[in-house]
């Protein structure tokens, strides 16, 4: 079975190598060519374009930054539809809005394809040990296919339903994402200001009900040694909460909390910290303040 996959950033690379070293045959394609050179090093082939790449693929995986990113590699001139044979099953693991995912998934099954949606939590780290959770749309007849490949990539994986369905599934995973992450920064910026020592304060609160995965990562991983480094980046959590808060919208609710997220993401965005860590959000609210959340001198 040969594998193309498209977009080779910080979980596509890690993905890769994963189907590398469990022994598929991987074709790589991504708009930088020097990102592919360290996985050709690992035994990936290296395609010159992403109808080459489609043309000779069985399954094609994409894993890309924006829903824009996504339709263009889909539909446009010289793109994937265009060019996949009939019977590939094409895997999305981007995180993109499900009109997106239901728009590719018609025009694929008009050129007699496969189209799932599949985006992914669990960051890099995920990535690169095959813990990923993917959340899948789409058919079961395709999931099924593919599911040998999905395990190499991922440790939890959940079909939930027709197109689009995993789309919907991870927005509403990083709208929790989103909001935890602006609760956090307010509570350590507000217990900063009033004197607590951050890592008392975080040590507290570890231990108690507002604990959360989202308060042990940015605060040990990222907030404390001042390093922004990115695992998921601002930019990426305040598109998805924006598409999630659509959803939120079409639900019929009127007023949420992570419509503060947006406007703190958005914020963050336009303060040029968009390439940071997603915990970076808590930079803005800093200099507010006139506090800095760092490890006790």
């Amino acid at each position: 079975m040969k594998i193309g996959f498209v977009g080779i950033g910080v979980m596509g690379s890690r993905m890769v190598k994963r189907l590398l070293d469990h022994g598929y045959q991987v074709n790589v394609y991504n708009r930088t060519k020097e990102k592919v050179k360290a996985l050709v090093e690992h035994g990936a082939g290296q395609e010159e374009s992403i109808s080459s790449l489609a043309q000779n693929s069985d399954v094609i995986c994409t894993c890309l930054s924006m829903p824009g990113d996504v339709l263009e590699v889909y539909q446009g001139n010289g793109g994937i539809l265009e060019n996949a044979r009939p019977g590939t099953i094409c895997i999305d693991f981007t995180s993109v809005g499900a009109d997106t995912s239901k728009t590719i998934h018609a025009r694929a099954i008009e050129k007699g394809m496969s189209y799932l949606d599949c985006p992914v939590s669990g960051g890099p780290e995920g990535a690169e040990s095959g813990s990923l959770t993917i959340m899948a749309g789409g058919e079961r007849a395709a999931i099924e296919k593919v599911f040998p490949i999905l395990g190499v990539v991922g440790g939890t994986i959940e079909h939930l339903g027709q197109s689009g369905a995993g789309s919907i599934a991870k927005l509403m995973n990083q709208y929790l994402v989103a909001v935890h992450s602006l609760a956090v920064s307010e509570v350590m910026v507000t217990g900063s200001k009033f004197g607590l020592a951050p890592e008392q304060l975080y040590k507290i609160l570890s231990a108690s009900y507002g604990d959360s995965r989202i308060l042990r990562r940015h605060m040990k991983e990222y907030v404390f040694d001042r390093q922004f480094e990115p695992g998921g980046a601002v930019k990426y959590v305040h598109k998805d909460v924006r598409l999630a808060n659509q959803l939120l919208q079409e639900a019929g609710l009127r007023e949420f909390t992570g419509q503060l997220a947006e406007d703190a993401y958005r914020l963050s965005t336009e303060q040029g910290l968009g390439d940071l860590d997603m915990s970076a959000v808590i930079l803005p609210l800093e200099e507010q303040c006139g506090v800095v959340v760092k490890k006790n001198s």
